[in-house]
């Protein structure tokens, strides 16, 4: 009786509101005794699952009828029949659901449902035809939001006619109590036409094999888009427990854009893209699923059960009505050749908490499966995340490590992957640049005469543009944000600069000309810039002798600053000394620093400032000069060792997740000496520049690689395969393959004390050859001067003062950079001329032991940092 009054009066109400919600009264009435369940009384406010909210407008509440699991893990089902005939759309979602009863939900639409009871368990399955899923709600995920003007079409003659709802209860120690669960999830629908209709694109492997105890396995999916354009605004990943990540791109003329990237063990709701992503005719959607065979003792095939794997990429996505198709699927790998130029990122996996793991026990277990053939996983504390075969090498075939500019202090890529490099020119920072309050004391120089920055071809080291010139007296940090403006910093002006590359003057500048302070209008050597390609907030590090970070707004409006000196031994949370470079991780909403001079990168967030975490590697040795970030990694270049430390100048590529360091690298040409900047396009290239030996490298990904293992304690390479052989030369003068493999090996022999050979025995053999130069040019002097007499003395003098000259470095082989501006109009060759592939004679002081002065340009008590 109670239910029968119950219904009428919602008849009533439907009947107040207006009836054209409905299209009849005993259709209403049909429907509402089909939807109205016999509900516990402990879930109020379910006896009413449709909700008359205008004559156009109502919510359908759906809600699992009042239930008890009686084990972890279980996964219940319900269905409701959409109580219209007629075509809705649904414009929201609002989950009714808690977090300590509830690990996720999710929604499916469909024709039939597996099950007419009340609920079910979901090993019978959702539906008997095909599902859609078009929501998803997991503890610790962000809530799925439809743009405005987007629906789901539902009902008349092509769209769904029953939702499904399937819950997961993980841990059940709240049902202790034996109470009802009625969670569940609550539409917003509408009968008014929208004029964005959203749909589902599935991308999912069939025939991936994972053999047992592979380390890593790729399954790739590639389809062509042959339809109207979508409009891409969240994602869902879903493997079971052998993925890692799950990556999906869309891949037009070449370029990889990133369409969502996650770990399958995190919570699987729907995730918002970083970035909207539109995808047309004729573009390529790729997905890459990372799995590892650990572990298990048999081949796992794709399938249903547990034991079986998934590869599953879910794209929501929005399409003009008049074009719009709900589901669209790609099961195939229609472009494999694309993957060779995919992104790092997509097989970089994303380290997990362990009590954020995903449970992923829904899937009917096979009958008779071996169950030995799901072993334990190897133990967090041997390897944290899952190494990929990733290793960077040198370009040798890039000319550009010749192209020898003033001190290189900031390296960036352009919108155009262009490499641009911010140089000072004739200009260097020694003892005599600041006297005691930092103030620059070189005015009468003037302002630097040659283009400071270059923008440089990434393929042939080609100068493609220049500028800069009469505008900087010490330049240092370089960075450009998404529109191709260049932010840069000069520590003698302390000040901050915002330039177009087009035009000649500044577009902003922060900080007062010559005057160091640590107010909100004055820097003290600030030393980079970064800028959110998001929100445009400007963050600036400052600097050498402030040590903080301060924010200003896209207009140059000062907002906030945090940080302070490092107190004691051990520097904590938000404390600085000398923090030198700075990136962004947008899609994080984090902001990292390298504190160069105690050796760490911090991170904390942009919105709050609050520390989020500290990476710290002995492998970095006493300092961390710079950074870059791309999606899934963090590079870093480490400081010049002390006296007697063993770690060496080197460069880092870092699982950005975990922190764990997954590959180290060091020029062939030359050798790191004050390796300054770093930045890393997301192909993988990386680009450093150095300003003791005014030198850039390019160093790429190479095809072939090394299987090495990652420990907390440190770096352990273990080689398995040979190195491929290098690339033919390009470029004259080159040397042959033979002769790189030769020097190659003799890298190798140079190790860190206590393993290897002896480094005086290198040096050993390395004084013989001059001092047996010596020996004959003595015996020579003697012979002629016995056959001559003295006036042949200074003759001698001066040739053996060639000779020598030549090993000094004074030889006239190299490329002069000098020479390559006095060939073009209006540049000056000043300060260029004394530059040579051989090294200069500043270099060769350096190198006798007077270290530049700009290496301890900010006083302190304790062993200085060197600056630069």
């Amino acid at each position: 009786m109670a239910r029968r009054a119950r219904s009428l009066l919602a008849l009533l109400l439907l009947a107040l509101q207006g009836g054209a919600a409905l299209r009849s009264p005993l259709a209403a009435l049909k429907r509402l005794k089909e939807t109205t369940r016999s509900f516990s009384n402990e879930c109020l406010g379910t006896t009413r699952p449709v909700i008359p909210i205008d004559s156009s407008d109502f919510a359908l509440d759906i809600r699992m009828p009042g239930v008890t699991p009686k084990q972890s893990d279980t996964y219940f089902c319900m269905s409701m029949r959409l109580p219209v005939d007629e075509e809705a759309f649904v414009i929201d979602f609002k989950p009714r659901a808690s977090m300590d009863t509830v690990h996720h939900m999710l929604l499916f639409g469909c024709n039939m449902p597996s099950s007419t009871g009340s609920y079910w368990f979901c090993d019978e399955g959702t539906c008997t035809d095909k599902a859609n899923i078009l929501y998803a709600w997991a503890r610790n995920a962000p809530p799925t939001r439809l743009p405005k003007g987007v629906g789901f079409r539902v009902g008349g003659e092509t769209g769904s006619k029953y939702f499904v709802l399937q819950v997961h209860y993980g841990d059940i120690s709240a049902f202790r109590d034996n109470h009802k669960d009625c969670s569940g999830v609550s539409l917003h629908l509408t009968r008014v036409p929208q004029p964005l209709i959203a749909g589902m694109y599935l991308m999912m492997a069939v025939d991936t094999v994972i053999p047992p105890g592979e380390k890593v396995v790729n399954s790739d999916i590639s389809c062509h888009y042959k339809t109207y354009p979508m409009h891409v605004f969240a994602y869902r990943v879903h493997t079971h427990h052998l993925g890692k990540v799950v990556s999906g791109y869309r891949v037009r003329s070449g370029q990889w854009t990133l369409i969502g990237r996650q770990s399958p063990q995190l919570p699987q709701a729907f995730y918002p893209v970083e970035h909207p992503v539109e995808v047309s005719f004729g573009d390529i959607l790729a997905a890459r699923c990372v799995f590892t065979g650990e572990g298990r003792t048999e081949a796992t095939h794709i399938g249903g059960t547990s034991s079986d794997e998934m590869c599953n990429l879910y794209i929501m996505y929005y399409m003009e009505a008049k074009h719009a198709v709900s589901f669209m699927t790609c099961t195939q790998n229609v472009a494999p050749d694309i993957f060779r130029t995919a992104p790092p990122e997509a097989s970089i996996p994303i380290a997990v908490k362990p009590d954020m793991v995903m449970m992923h026990g829904h899937h009917k277990e096979a009958e008779n499966k071996d169950k030995t053939a799901l072993l334990q996983q190897p133990k967090k504390e041997e390897e944290e995340v899952l190494d990929q075969d990733f290793h960077v090498e040198e370009a040798l075939d890039w000319p550009g490590v010749y192209l020898l500019p003033g001190q290189v202090s900031g390296v960036a890529l352009d919108p155009n992957n262009n490499l641009v490099i911010f140089h000072r020119g004739d200009h260097v920072w020694d003892g005599n640049s600041f006297d005691s309050k930092f103030v620059y004391q070189q005015r009468g120089l003037g302002p630097i005469e040659e283009d400071t920055i270059l923008i440089i071809d990434p393929n042939n080291a080609a100068v493609l543009q220049s500028s800069g010139k009469n505008l900087f007296y010490l330049p240092h940090g370089l960075s450009i944000d998404k529109d191709g403006n260049y932010w840069v910093t000069d520590v003698a002006l302390h000040q901050v600069f915002k330039l177009d590359p087009n035009s000649k003057g500044p577009l902003l500048i922060l900080g007062r000309s010559m005057q160091p302070g640590s107010d909100q209008n004055h820097f003290c050597q600030p030393t980079d810039v970064a800028v959110d390609p998001g929100t445009g907030a400007i963050y600036v590090s400052d600097g050498y002798c402030n040590s903080r970070i301060v924010q200003f707004s896209p207009s140059g409006e000062f907002v906030t600053q945090w940080g302070e000196g490092t107190s004691g031994r051990g520097p904590k949370p938000g404390q600085f000394s000398v923090p030198h470079s700075l990136a962004l991780v947008p899609h994080l909403g984090q902001l990292c620093v390298a504190d160069r001079e105690n050796g760490r990168i911090q991170c904390f967030k942009t919105d709050t400032k609050e520390f989020v975490r500290e990476i710290k590697h002995a492998a970095f040795g006493r300092n961390v000069f710079a950074i870059s970030y791309i999606p899934g990694l963090l590079f870093a270049v480490n400081g010049k060792p002390y006296f007697r430390d063993q770690e060496p100048l080197q460069g880092f590529v870092m699982n950005f997740s975990s922190g764990e360091i997954i590959d180290v690298f060091k020029p062939v040409r030359k050798h790191f000496d004050m390796p300054h900047d770093i930045v890393a396009s997301e192909d993988g290239t990386v680009y450093i520049g150095d300003a003791h030996t005014n030198t850039v490298w390019k160093f790429t990904l190479t095809e072939k690689m090394e299987h090495r293992s990652v420990k907390k304690a440190g770096i352990e390479v273990q080689e398995i395969k040979e190195a491929e052989a290098v690339a033919e030369t390009k470029m004259e003068n080159k040397p042959t393959s033979s002769e790189l493999q030769k020097m190659q090996e003799k890298q190798k022999l140079i190790k860190e004390p206590g393993s290897g050979v002896p480094v005086v025995l290198i040096t050993t053999l390395l004084v013989i050859p001059v001092v047996v130069l010596l020996a004959i040019a003595i015996f020579i002097r003697w012979k002629k001067s016995r056959a001559f007499g003295a006036d042949s003395e200074h003759k001698l003098e001066a040739s053996s003062g060639r000779v020598l000259g030549r090993f000094r470095g004074k030889g006239s082989g190299g490329l002069n950079l000098g020479n390559f501006f006095a060939s073009r109009k209006g540049y000056s060759r000043k300060g260029f001329d004394r530059l040579s592939t051989e090294g200069s004679d500043h270099e060769k002081e350096e190198d006798d032991g007077s270290e530049s002065e700009e290496e301890y340009s900010a006083p302190l008590p304790t062993p200085a940092p060197s600056a630069s």
